[in-house]
């Protein structure tokens, strides 16, 4: 129950012994291309999606070296730790960054930002979409309209599957996403959607680039048999082929739908159980809770006794929130039951503390707040023990 990496589907981990197949191929740039056209529907795009083998920092610095030049103005705004991160790195490549810095914890101030998108000399600007280190979800929407003619640049890094994030129709010119977290993929993929304005500005910039050349990335994308520029991820992309698939099979509506139950569940627990919420208690953070904890409880110490004791993976907070907050990930491949175990584990690591409520207080406020939505949960069917017999649609012959 953590942010990510998130459990990954049976489906999706069957998938992983499928045989390496030559990405030069016929056959698999099929199953390539079906990876980059259901991205292109996950991010509501008809943008280039670019693949690479690499973590999602890795695509952030394509981002960089593929937009800018030395000494260019960008517009970071930064109300958490990855928006931080964005700012360290345009530094150390030499851009001259407009910080548009927030209390961590509370959304993007978008009138802020609209004033110091005015600033001369400004070519992009940078948010984050769910800001993980604080479980905040920003308003990617107005973000592009408060910047204007700015190319847009997001880190969807937990967004992407799990929160509303229309990228075309929001304006949106960059988006750059990864599979470990709401597409229920191990680590080692990223993604980059590119639209018309950020080629353009990608036409000018020259800051040195090899490995995550965007040009390179095209021209595989639109070859006679499209694939990666270098040697791709072959058994990744086949598990993020199947983890697509199971997505949008239930639907990207009734997805971004779930997600929405389960934060309103975990923050029903977490406010049961008498902690204050540290992200808005509002519909849009819908992929991570974040919870203040009690004076006296260290939430490392905590983190790591629920493991122990009780089997239960949450995480702890970074940077100034280090051992007072803790996040509980509920992105993915993750049901109402995982909610509840997890703040009944909570319930009872917090009692070992000396923080003690009345026994079932989380669960019992998670199931109010379930009952006052009045919307059923689908069941999750109960995984089978996959077999040769039982996968025929994850074999190269029926997937091409």
């Amino acid at each position: 129950m953590v942010p990510g990496p998130t459990p990954t589907p049976p489906e999706v981990t069957a998938a992983a012994v499928l045989p390496v197949e030559d990405e030069r191929t016929a056959a698999y740039a099929r199953v390539f291309t079906r990876v980059t056209d259901n991205l292109r529907r996950a991010l509501f795009t008809g943008n280039d999606v670019l693949l690479s083998a690499s973590s999602m920092t890795g695509a952030f610095e394509g981002a960089m070296q593929n937009l800018f030049s030395p000494g260019d103005r960008v517009l970071i705004a930064v109300n958490g730790a990855f928006g931080a991160r964005w700012a360290d790195m345009a530094t150390r490549f030499g851009l001259r960054v407009t910080e548009v810095r927030h209390e961590w914890g509370r959304p993007l101030d978008l009138e802020r930002i609209a004033e110091a998108a005015r600033t001369p000399g400004l070519v992009a600007a940078i948010a984050v979409h769910c800001e993980t280190s604080t479980a905040v979800v920003n308003d990617m929407r107005g973000f592009a309209a408060a910047v204007g003619p700015l190319v847009t640049v997001v880190d969807s890094a937990s967004g992407v599957g799990a929160c509303e994030l229309r990228t075309d129709n929001w304006g949106l010119d960059v988006v750059v996403g990864g599979c470990q977290k709401a597409l229920m993929t191990p680590p080692g993929l990223a993604f980059t959607s590119v639209g018309p304005r950020a080629w353009r500005l990608h036409e000018t910039a020259r800051l040195p680039r090899y490995y995550f050349d965007w040009d390179e990335a095209r021209d595989a994308l639109r070859a006679d048999i499209p694939r990666t520029p270098w040697t791709p991820a072959v058994s990744l992309i086949n598990q993020l082929d199947v983890a697509l698939r199971m997505l949008h099979e239930e639907g990207m509506t009734e997805v971004f739908a779930r997600h929405v139950r389960l934060g309103r569940l975990a923050r029903a627990g977490v406010t049961g159980l008498g902690l204050g919420l540290f992200s808005p208690d509002e519909d849009r953070h819908a992929s991570v809770t974040a919870a203040r904890l009690p004076d006296g409880v260290d939430g490392g110490a905590l983190v790591d006794h629920l493991l122990e004791r009780y089997g239960i993976q949450l995480t702890g907070a970074q940077g100034p929130l280090a051992g007072r907050v803790l996040r509980i990930g509920h992105c993915g491949y993750v049901d109402e039951f995982d909610v509840l175990t997890a703040l009944s584990a909570l319930e009872l690591g917090l009692a070992d503390f000396g923080h003690r409520v009345p026994p079932g207080s989380a669960v019992t406020a998670a199931l109010r707040a379930r009952a006052a939505d009045g919307t059923p949960a689908p069941a999750r069917s109960v995984p089978t023990v996959p077999t040769a017999r039982a996968l025929p649609s994850l074999t190269m012959t029926e997937a091409s």
